[in-house]
């Protein structure tokens, strides 16, 4: 229940402070966790990151407001953080489809974003297999995409990078000698997005000679790059084994943050997520699964 309480103590102090400067470390603070750990378990169980949540609520508060009373469009917009009409005009159009001008017109319909309110249910009760996992720095060779939103719930992007870009992976397992694994690193999170690699672990010849043309050619080197997992502790979870994975991998995620975490004595720690998808093929293809490896400190 204290994480509930802690995780409630944070969303209040937000509401209590939507007209002010909002400092995460102090939001993180009222949960008594690290900022990072705060910010990955609330993008993991809202759906949505601190700074959506924080501009929504303004946003549908500023709405309310100028629907409700004379106050100027200038005065509302300074209210709610923001610095100029401008700004402010082109995020309310965008939340609520119209300009602040046209919120006082006679039947306008202005969007409400509610306040969060967490309420505890029993869950639990059911077997989460894992294992803690001390893992040296590993390097890996993939590409990457910046993706806006949260790890995991902007599954579509995620999804069309694998989609658009079989021929490269198809490279990689072919240098790695391994035509059924693969990894995808999640790194470099913040309020806005993250960085998505796909990636494999290849031979140190492949690996020294990437940014060699002589060796391996320029096209290589365009495409792939290397990437360094620095040594970490982890907790790795494996999704059941069926023939597709990742329809129940965001299940899994939400389990951890909801179950395991809070009860596990351990935090988020800062450094990349890895989940690594054993594909395989013919007549195995129902033994395939996915393994999420979570990044956690004391």
């Amino acid at each position: 229940m204290d994480w509930i309480i802690g995780m409630q103590n944070a969303i209040d102090y937000i509401e209590n402070n939507l007209t002010e400067t909002i400092d995460y470390e102090i939001v993180a603070a009222q949960s008594f966790s690290s900022c990072y750990h705060f910010q990955r378990v609330f993008s993991i169980l809202c759906g949505f990151t601190i700074g959506e949540y924080i501009r929504n609520r303004r946003l549908s508060l500023a709405g309310t407001e100028l629907a409700a009373s004379d106050a100027k469009v200038m005065d509302v917009a300074l209210k709610y953080g923001y610095e100029s009409p401008d700004s402010f005009a082109k995020a309310f159009q965008k939340f609520h489809g119209m300009l602040p001008s046209q919120a006082r017109n006679n039947g306008s319909n202005l969007k409400s974003f509610s306040r969060l309110v967490l309420k505890f249910s029993l869950e639990g009760g059911t077997v989460m297999n894992y294992r803690i996992e001390e893992k040296n720095e590993m390097i890996l060779t993939g590409y990457k995409r910046h993706f806006v939103g949260i790890p995991g719930e902007r599954e579509n992007q995620e999804k069309e990078m694998y989609v658009k870009t079989r021929a490269l992976q198809y490279i990689l397992q072919g240098l790695s000698g391994n035509l059924e694994m693969n990894y995808d690193v999640i790194t470099n999170i913040d309020d806005e997005g993250y960085d998505f690699y796909i990636a494999n672990q290849l031979s140190a010849y492949y690996r020294n000679n990437l940014n060699k043309d002589d060796v391996l050619g320029e096209a290589f080197a365009k495409f792939f790059e290397n990437i360094t997992i620095p040594k970490c502790t982890y907790a790795v979870f494996e999704t059941e084994r069926c023939s597709y994975p990742t329809t129940v991998f965001l299940d899994l995620r939400k389990r951890i943050a909801t179950e395991w975490l809070p009860n596990s004595g351990y935090q988020l720690a800062k450094s990349p997520e890895l989940v690594v998808t054993h594909w395989y093929r013919g007549n195995k293809s129902e033994q395939r699964y996915r393994e999420l490896w979570i990044p956690i400190i004391k």
